[in-house]
């Protein structure tokens, strides 16, 4: 993990790289670099148990522009694309290995469409923040829940995973052996209205070996 930090010590907030330096997690660091490498995000903001990380991509969704407050304080609102609405079938695959088959879904061989995924994500995050959200899909400590990792250059996700789900950066501290699923997201091309642009390159993966969902 001291190769992570060495790696990124120079191109990133030493801040926020002591957050994820509270974390002894291997596959984390080994995810985290990985996404960080094929993304090249130009900043990253790492969201901890402190609120004070919630209002600022809270406030940072304002000011980009991917949301807007409404006169009720504390309340804002998002626009997505006019044509990027509920579910999209199409562009949607479970990635499978070569001897596997789910019947009546769509599917794609895991090498093909990771490599396809990946070209997609390449370089997406050049100019922009990279948040890292941890968190508990169900209630904390619960035997039922699953701990999961998101990577999203839009502060307008973010900010509704924090509402949606409990935060899990504490047990992400504590335990060292954690498994998680993982997130990996970016928005693409943006237009004047701050909403993706080249709807053609949408695509929903699912990788069931890798536990990690792309978007």
């Amino acid at each position: 993990m001291e190769q992570f930090f060495k790696k990124f010590e120079k191109r990133y907030d030493m801040g926020e790289l002591n957050k994820l330096r509270k974390i002894d997690n291997g596959k984390l660091f080994e995810f985290l670099e990985f996404y960080m490498d094929l993304l090249k995000p130009s900043s990253i903001f790492v969201v901890s148990d402190d609120p004070a990380d919630a209002d600022f991509v809270k406030n940072r969704a304002v000011g980009d522009g991917e949301e807007g407050k409404l006169k009720k304080d504390h309340h804002t609102y998002h626009f997505d694309n006019y044509y990027d609405q509920a579910r999209d079938k199409e562009n949607t695959r479970i990635l499978l290995g070569k001897k596997e088959d789910l019947p009546f879904l769509n599917v794609m061989g895991r090498e093909e469409g990771l490599k396809e995924i990946h070209e997609l994500l390449r370089n997406q995050m050049i100019g922009r923040t990279m948040y890292i959200g941890f968190f508990s899909l169900g209630p904390i400590g619960s035997s039922f829940s699953e701990l999961a990792v998101q990577l999203t250059d839009s502060s307008y996700v973010m900010h509704s995973e924090i509402i949606l789900y409990r935060n899990a950066y504490g047990k992400f501290v504590e335990n060292k052996d954690a498994q998680f699923l993982k997130f990996v997201h970016s928005q693409g091309e943006l237009d004047e209205r701050k909403t993706s642009k080249n709807l053609k390159n949408r695509r929903i993966y699912f990788d069931l070996d890798g536990l990690t969902g792309f978007a």
